[in-house]
């Protein structure tokens, strides 16, 4: 199973729990799939066994479709979350850090037609990647970079200043619904320029605040 490669001092269980994404965050992202905006989060889960370390060769599904890349914001959840407010949200986040929320677009569009739920397209083994988490320090989450170059262009770019749900409140609305505990991990969505990875493309990914760099992971594709 995957563990948290924790920066130190970020008190957190080692074992990595469920994974909470939220589909169309970004205004942009919903537009380039011809998606309608929605009016409050749209949640799905990813179980623990879906994250794999980021850093490692990332193994795409073999004969289902095309598989789509989306870099998206990675928060890690240190304390129990029920019903919470903003303080106690802005309390219960252990770090930031990176993720892929790898999709089998193809798989989800046909799940999509027969009004079927997405895990055989978002949930599979893989589908995860992770980086390693940070702890937030000063930074601004609603001000946070992240950018994707494959094979040296730049895919995606985008900040989460453009998010229509900003983290705190996600994390509000999550928690109303079902518990987050510590290992938790909360996926926040991606900008656009999500698009379909291919075998030997090389990755690099970064997230940043105000100009300095936080973190940096490169990776290939298999």
């Amino acid at each position: 199973m995957y563990k948290h490669q924790l920066a130190e001092g970020i008190q957190c269980t080692d074992v990595l729990g469920k994974i909470v994404c939220v589909g169309r965050n970004y205004a942009d992202h919903a537009k380039e799939l011809n998606n309608s905006i929605p009016k409050q989060p749209i949640l799905f889960i990813k179980p623990a066994t879906s994250a794999v370390n980021m850093a490692e060769p990332i193994v795409i599904p073999k004969d289902q479709g095309s598989c789509h890349h989306e870099l998206e914001l990675a928060v890690l959840i240190g304390k129990r979350l029920k019903n919470a407010n903003a303080e106690q949200v802005k309390a219960a986040i252990a770090g930031i850090g990176l993720a892929f929320d790898l999709t089998l677009r193809d798989m989800q569009n046909q799940l999509k037609e027969k009004a079927q739920p997405w895990e055989r397209a978002k949930a599979f083994d893989g589908a995860c990647p992770l980086s390693q988490f940070v702890p937030l320090a000063e930074v601004d989450l609603q001000n946070i970079d992240l950018e994707l170059k494959r094979n040296g262009d730049i895919q995606q770019s985008g900040n989460t200043s453009a998010m229509l749900f900003p983290v705190i409140n996600l994390l509000i609305e999550i928690s109303q619904s079902f518990s987050l505990l510590p290992g938790d991990v909360v996926l926040t969505g991606t900008p656009a320029g999500v698009g379909s990875l291919n075998a030997g493309d090389l990755l690099l990914a970064t997230l940043s605040f105000n100009h300095t760099l936080l973190i940096e992971v490169e990776t290939t594709v298999f």
